[in-house]
């Protein structure tokens, strides 16, 4: 039996579980409150005799809240059901850009600086009354800016500790951009998440004619910023990893950022192999685009892009260009952002449910029960791999 097993058999919660979806996470909250619900009601009750807490078997985990805005596009946090003394996860997706308000008669669309504040008011309308709060932001808010180069701000460091002076105890965040962020609040809980698990059982599941050894399969880090990513998952699997760096044009600065002059590779032959070219996020897609050009120069066979989250800025156009030529294989991200109905509907689009995960987590730290087991999949890799192997999966 796992550790996580043992750890909720034996240990106490630390308070009556609480789920608030924001209204852009309203259907990956629902699915993670579904796991939970049929978990708890299934779970041998003799185990859980020394638990008096009420509602830890309930029909719903869900709080009830709401941010109504003002015909001036102001909004107000409102809590519609009592939180005292409930050990609360928040969950937000701060780049559904999908939800709209009203702004003086005028249909705005709602922005990472909306969704963020839209959290903030939930957490003040707390009031300070729950046990303990766990914000639950897959997409770092403001993570791309993590960094100072000049004078300039430095916003996702602010961000973080204006949630810990709010009461925030605890953040979790997957494949943040750069984890030493995590350096503006040391005194508190910070994870990141990295989906690798969720990455790899959905491709085997999809294509089932991938071999995984060293003469048909490659992992790629499109740039040195991924690459742990890269060797993690290369390393897991026991095949070879290469990496692209972006050689830039420093005398400009363009869209915010010196423009990319050329993509340069660094590692073994990818001639005749399988490619997973692994990142954070997929932007506008540009970058993903080109380095699957470069790649298919040196002769790789299939090509899958692989990112946690999908945001495709600039729409799915260049993708069905990339597919149709025979550039990109298969397209696989996350459900931890907004997903387009048209993305769905793509047939080289492989989506990766990250609800059960989410679940996991929140189940083991509801427990007060540590996540190391969850938050490293090595284990879990090795046993899909060897159901796909044995024509089990």
């Amino acid at each position: 039996m796992p550790n996580e097993e043992i750890c909720l058999k034996e240990s106490t919660p630390v308070g009556t579980l609480g789920i608030i979806p924001l209204e852009s996470c309203k259907e990956l909250g629902a699915k993670v409150n579904n796991y939970l619900v049929n978990w708890r009601q299934d779970r041998d009750a003799e185990h859980y005799d020394h638990i008096t807490l009420a509602g830890y078997k309930s029909d719903s985990y869900i709080v009830k809240a709401a941010v109504p805005r003002f015909g001036s596009g102001e909004a107000k946090g409102s809590i519609l059901q009592s939180v005292r003394g409930l050990d609360i996860f928040l969950i937000v997706d701060v780049t559904n850009y999908s939800l709209t308000y009203s702004l003086c008669g005028q249909t705005n669309h709602m922005s990472p600086d909306d969704h963020y504040s839209d959290l903030k008011r939930i957490i003040a309308a707390i009031e300070g009354k729950a046990k303990r709060i766990t914000v639950i932001m897959p997409f770092l808010y403001e993570s791309r800016q993590h960094k100072r180069s000049s004078r300039e701000s430095l916003d996702c460091a602010i961000a973080l500790q204006e949630l810990i002076n709010m009461g925030v105890d605890n953040i979790i965040t997957f494949d943040a951009h750069d984890p030493r962020v995590q350096n503006a609040i040391p005194l508190h809980g910070f994870e990141t998440v990295q989906p690798a698990y969720q990455f790899i059982k959905n491709i085997l599941k999809n294509v089932k004619d991938i071999q995984i050894d060293n003469d048909h399969l490659m992992i790629i880090s499109p740039d040195e910023g991924g690459t742990n990513r890269a060797v993690y998952m290369a390393g897991v699997l026991g095949v070879d990893m290469g990496m692209f760096y972006k050689r830039r044009d420093y005398s400009m600065i363009v869209d915010g950022r010196n423009p990319i002059v050329a993509h340069e590779f660094l590692g073994s032959s990818v001639e005749g192999k399988d490619v997973i070219i692994v990142d954070d996020m997929i932007s506008s897609g540009e970058s993903m685009i080109d380095v699957a050009t470069e790649l298919k120069k040196r002769k790789a066979k299939r090509i899958f892009v692989v990112a946690t989250f999908g945001l495709f800025t600039n729409g799915l156009e260049k993708f069905d260009e990339a597919v149709e030529k025979g550039i990109i294989y298969r397209v696989v991200t996350t459900n931890l952002t907004y997903q387009t109905p048209e993305l769905l509907s793509r047939p080289y689009y492989i989506n990766c449910d990250m609800s059960k995960y989410i679940a996991y987590i929140i189940d083991t730290l509801n427990h007060d029960c540590s996540i190391s087991g969850l938050l490293d999949p090595y284990e879990r890799i090795h046993k899909v791999v060897n159901k796909y192997n044995n024509g089990e999966l």
